[in-house]
Order: structure tokens, then sequence, then C-alpha cells
């Protein structure tokens, strides 16, 4: 496949700038994949789409003020760094700009030398590792000096930051948000809850791969940037019952749907040595007749593109993506390519809002 064919064109007027105020008055454009019918609804109406038995799945990661701009010590010149990775407790893997001058031995202060952050060694594709020192407790630190890492079509200043938040989001370490969750207010979830509907938190903190354009011609050349995600016990248990009952796996967002099929695809492989190398499953599995995937953590670099065989997830609620994305390629492959196509060219032509503060897709 090439990435070409994932193209489509959107007026620059359709990305959205600002979150609504009310975040459930976002509009909602129903696909349903078996016949390609469209509706348009209203975000608040989703709660109609959902039955007593199924799973929503979300994403409890939180975005982290991940923007720093500082100075480089004895020169004055101006840094914008990006925190992208912990990897380990004061060493982060960075984004930096402008990089060439950013050599190892390299210091940056931020704030005046609250924070102080030395270049380590050059990592991957020109990332930077730095090592931070401060006084206190860096989240503090960082929630003083830095700014939230809202994504570059975005120019519009954000008045607050609690807005490029889920409602639900509890464990910090995301450089981008998961999006689709930012439809959801607390009377909506409860909403959900109160007709039957199971709701299981799982954890993938969103890094690089949001902010890096697919860059090579075709689908299968590109290679995903590892994100680190967690499954509880909890969350396993709501997931694997849904699926032994028949009810539906909803992830909200691509994260949600990345997290559990990156852990259904470990258990498979523990469960089925027979597992195809490209990652197709036989076609009878234990893991199917069992429990679909476990409670752990571990890093995840798993694309989903079309021809990609879901092993958990039923349907998908989730925002419109960048052309060529690896995002749209996602979704192409629970819905199909050109059902996916026509949809977006459907919601340019209604003028949907796109991207991140945008409206919302529910693929069922």
């Amino acid at each position: 496949m090439e990435v070409r064919d994932f193209y489509y064109e959107l007026p620059k007027e359709l990305i959205a700038q600002d979150p609504l105020e009310d975040r459930s008055s976002s509009r909602l454009l129903v696909l349903h994949k078996e016949t390609g019918e469209l509706e348009h609804r209203s975000f608040r109406d989703i709660a109609e789409y959902l039955s007593p038995g199924d799973c929503l799945v979300l994403n409890n990661t939180k975005v982290i003020p991940a923007r720093l701009f500082g100075e480089r010590e004895g020169t004055k010149g101006k840094v914008e760094i990006l925190l992208l990775k912990r990897k380990e407790k004061d060493v982060w893997e960075t984004l930096v700009k402008p990089g060439k001058k950013a050599r190892p031995g390299e210091r940056i202060l931020f704030g005046g030398g609250l924070l102080t952050g030395e270049v380590l060694e050059i990592a991957e594709e020109g990332n930077r590792l730095i090592q931070f020192t401060y006084q206190g407790i860096f989240e503090e630190v960082l929630d003083q000096l830095g700014q939230m890492p809202l994504p570059p079509y975005i120019t519009h200043q954000l008045q607050d930051k609690n807005r490029y938040q889920t409602v639900y989001a509890k464990y910090d370490g995301s450089a981008a948000a998961p999006t689709a969750g930012l439809h959801f207010t607390p009377e909506l979830l409860e909403e959900i809850r109160q007709k039957g509907v199971s709701i299981a938190e799982v954890t993938l903190h969103v890094g690089l791969g949001t902010f890096r354009p697919v860059k090579a011609e075709q689908v299968e050349e590109h290679h995903m940037h590892s994100e680190f995600y967690q499954i509880d016990e909890e969350a396993a248990r709501l997931i694997n019952e849904t699926r032994q009952r028949g009810g539906r796996v909803i992830c909200v967002g691509t994260t949600s749907c990345r997290t559990i099929e990156s852990a259904a695809q470990r258990l498979l492989k523990e469960k089925s040595p027979a597992q195809e190398a490209d990652g197709t499953p036989p076609e009878k599995s234990p893991v199917q007749e069992a429990d679909v995937l476990q409670a752990g953590s571990g890093w995840t670099d798993i694309f989903i593109y079309p021809g990609y065989q879901f092993l958990v997830l039923d349907a998908l609620i989730t925002n419109f993506h960048l052309p060529e994305s690896t995002l749209v390629m996602l979704v192409s492959a629970l819905a199909g390519r050109d059902q996916v196509m026509h949809a977006y060219e459907t919601a340019v032509r209604e003028r949907y809002r796109f991207f991140s503060f945008g409206d919302a897709m529910l693929i069922l």
C-alpha cells in the first residue's frame, strides 16, 4: 500500500483551534462499517449506540506540561524542548529546537536556573537524552515552568490547560492528549454506566509517534516509535468478561485500541506459537476460547493498518486524523480505506471540525 492512498484534501479553516465550551456538544459522525451508512449526530447522543453488557475502554494517561523554553548556558541562545519519554528518574528523551547546537555536554537553563538540563547524548533520529537537575519535586517544577504541548497545527493560545486533558486523566506521562476522550463529561460517563456498560481504564503514554509524519512511500516500510502501556487486573477482567459474554469492546481513541491489541498480541504469541510471522493469528486460537488479554505492562510499537485482524476491539470512538497519518491507517484497518475516505470527504463537505479539538467519529 502507498501512503498517498490515505491522503485527503482538508481546508485549513476546518482545523479546530479551540475546544468547545461544552465538551459533549461536539458533532458525531457515525459510520456503520458493514453497510457504509453514515449518520450525523451530537456527541452527547453516544450512549444511544451503547448496549448493556458492552465495555468502554478509556486511556487514563495525563498530559504533562512537556514544552519547555530555556536558554543555552553562556550564549543565552533560545532553546525549545519537548519531553517525549522518561528513560530514568531525571533523564528524558527529548525533541530539541534548534537541535544542531544541542551537543553532548551542553547545558540549558529554564526559569532562570530553577531547572537545568544537560545533554547526555544524541539518540535515535536526532533526539537528545537530557538529564535534569532541580530542587524539590520535578513534577511541581515542570508544572511551574512548562507549557502544554499542543500540536503544531494549533496556533491559538490555550486559555485553560485542563481542556487538553480528559476528565478521567490520572497518570502523568503523555506528550499529547488521547483526544477522543476530550468529548466526555462526568455526567455522560455516569449515563453510560447507568445503562449497564462497564468502563475499563488502561494507560498508554502518548509519545513521539504523535508528532512524526510518515516519511516512507510504502505503508509497510514505516516504523512506529515505542510507547509505554499498562493494563491492571480490573481492566483485564472487565474486557475478558465482556468478550466471553458476547458484549462489544468499544475503545475511546486509537491509543486505547493500540493498548488492548498489543496486550492481546502478546498473550497470543505466548499461547500460540503457530502464529504467523506477520502477526496474523491462526484460524482457531486457545486465546479466543478463554482470556483475550492479561494484566501487564510494557512497550509497544504496534502498527495497525489495513489487513490487520483485530483481536479484541469491536468498535471505536475517534477524532478526525491528519491526512496520510498512521491513525487514518488504523481507522481504515477497522472500517476499510474506501469507506473511511468517503466518510472524511463527507465530513469536509459537512464542515465538521478536525483534529485534536475537533469533532468525533463512532465506527460500529
